[in-house]
């Protein structure tokens, strides 16, 4: 092993390791952080941010997002009135679920357009809610996860072209074909189908 694989080496031939600085550990345990510092203290208006990671429990009825999936969000965060913060961007994620019509694995990835508002002290009774912005810190993930669950589809479809399983014998109608007469008829027109017989 090399002296500068294990840490930079003293003039007495001793290694000194070097420490992990705790910003690293920040950034994969909360990858949605951001600084917001030079915003707040007026160095700059507006900054771009471009964050991903994986959430979990990210799911509805239909379909979810998959536990170590990455999702992105890429923003521009820009000063608002007083110390407010208005974050508008594109976030994009993977998901999958069931497919309504055969029932196999259906797969696609979302995007979804945001324009939230980020505040030191939000009215939990307003009518426009807002995020919670921590001192120089905006944390993305509240906004990421309900934007997520909101644009997820409850009833997906593998493809727009999906034929379904065959209500008879149960086939899947996608890879193979079936001889099944499937009667159409809607029952509550039964009553008129009798008067034209005697006709």
């Amino acid at each position: 092993m090399s002296s500068k694989s294990a840490g930079a080496g003293r003039a007495d031939g001793t290694r000194v390791r070097r420490r992990r600085t705790p910003r690293t550990l920040d950034a994969v345990q909360r990858p949605f952080v951001v600084n917001v510092g030079p915003l707040r203290r007026g160095g700059e208006h507006a900054t771009h941010a471009s964050r991903s990671g994986p959430l979990a429990d990210l799911g509805v009825t239909g379909a979810r997002v998959p536990d170590q999936a990455d999702i992105a969000i890429d923003a521009l965060l820009e000063m608002a009135s007083g110390h407010s913060m208005l974050v508008t961007g594109t976030i994009t994620a993977p998901w999958e679920g069931e497919c309504r019509r055969c029932l196999n694995t259906a797969t696609g990835t979302l995007t979804t357009l945001v324009r939230e508002l980020y505040e030191d002290h939000p009215e939990p009774n307003a009518e426009a809610e807002s995020y919670k912005l921590k001192g120089d810190e905006l944390d993305l993930e509240p906004l990421v996860r309900d934007a997520v669950l909101l644009e997820l589809p409850q009833a997906p479809l593998c493809s727009e072209s999906c034929a379904g399983l065959c209500p008879e014998c149960g086939i899947d109608r996608n890879k193979a074909t079936c001889s099944c007469e499937t009667d159409t008829t809607d029952p509550r027109w039964a009553a008129l189908d009798v008067l034209r017989a005697e006709d």
